[in-house]
């Protein structure tokens, strides 16, 4: 009768509510839909990982599509954001932490860029995997990514004071195919610009990006005044008008678009076993692209030099506490 009332029939709710890909990387007690602190805390995680979800390699051909190119053997963090999602309905923040933040890594890694913390992890991890019987390749990828995400989950809990309620993350071709699946986002530049690195190559003005385009958008960093301070920026500005497209165009409801969101998501993200996907699309419903805002932690230098790292993004984590704690109540 309940089913029936809403209009959502059986196969409909398990079509989105089962077959995703997890990964069991929380804190014991963390996760659950009403959280101690009023609101939902997750972290949003973009790798620039040559392999889909399940951890098999991509093939040359989308490489080539998505101007990925070749891995240099190391997966990096290169997008990371902690969403805070108030239970009350009230507006949603995404605090960026820029890649070249130079933190402390615990379990004893030392200091580092904060998008080295997952593969230093998952690198130490492969020994374990392998003395434990795991020979198949795929599965000791997704293993060892585990363990990655796990101490990067570590990392910026040390480094905000928050508590992670739920995890995703999304690969270069997952985020290709879900900006297709929902159309795409709106964008303006006040200047063309170009870059061999990510393929980007716009014009300036507004226009609509989605597939490859809308990945070499975010990921582009070079050519850009502030390098990747200015990334940053960019994958706030195009996150905000995916967000205000999906849920101003009545995607959550409609459900050819529905359909297509949904696979593109379960082929391409890996979430947290504990995050019910049909409970955040309710929630997630009474929002508006103006119920989202981002911010940046403070940082310091853009250059400062390091013993190993080159040139990395200052940090003081007192103030970046102090400026989490503030912005997200």
């Amino acid at each position: 009768l309940v089913l029936g009332a809403t209009g959502i029939g059986y196969q409909k709710v398990s079509q989105v509510t089962d077959g995703y890909q997890t990964a069991d990387v929380l804190d014991q007690g963390s996760g659950g839909p009403k959280p101690a602190d009023g609101a939902t805390d997750i972290l949003l995680v973009g790798l620039d990982s040559r392999t889909d979800a399940q951890g098999h390699p991509l093939s040359k051909e989308l490489l080539n599509r998505l101007n990925a190119g070749k891995a240099d053997g190391v997966i990096n963090t290169d997008t990371l954001i902690l969403l805070r999602i108030p239970n009350d309905g009230k507006k949603a923040v995404g605090v960026s932490i820029p890649r070249d933040s130079y933190v402390d890594i615990p379990g004893g890694f030392g200091k580092h860029k904060i998008n080295s913390a997952y593969a230093r992890a998952k690198n130490d991890s492969y020994a374990k995997f392998r003395k434990q019987g795991v020979t198949d390749p795929a599965q000791l990828e997704v293993k060892t990514n585990q363990e990655g995400a796990a101490e990067l989950i570590k990392t910026i809990q040390q480094l905000t004071g928050a508590t992670i309620d739920h995890y995703a993350e999304v690969n270069l071709l997952g985020f290709a195919d879900i900006t297709d699946a929902v159309g795409g986002a709106d964008v303006c530049l006040l200047k063309a610009t170009k870059d061999e690195f990510s393929g980007a190559n716009f014009p300036a003005g507004p226009m609509t990006l989605s597939g490859p385009q809308a990945l070499a958008f975010v990921r582009q960093r070079h050519n850009l005044p502030n390098g990747d301070l200015d990334r940053v920026v960019r994958q706030q500005v195009f996150l905000k008008g995916m967000a205000s497209k999906v849920l101003s165009a009545g995607t959550l409801t409609d459900s050819a678009k529905l359909n297509s969101l949904v696979e593109a998501i379960k082929k391409s993200l890996v979430i947290d076993p504990k995050w019910s996907i049909l409970d955040f699309a309710k929630q997630m419903q009474g929002m508006t692209g103006g119920s989202l805002d981002f911010k940046t932690i403070p940082t310091g230098r853009p250059d400062l030099k390091t013993p190993a790292d080159g040139d990395a993004i200052e940090i003081n984590p007192s103030q970046v506490k102090a400026f989490v704690q503030g912005t997200l109540g």
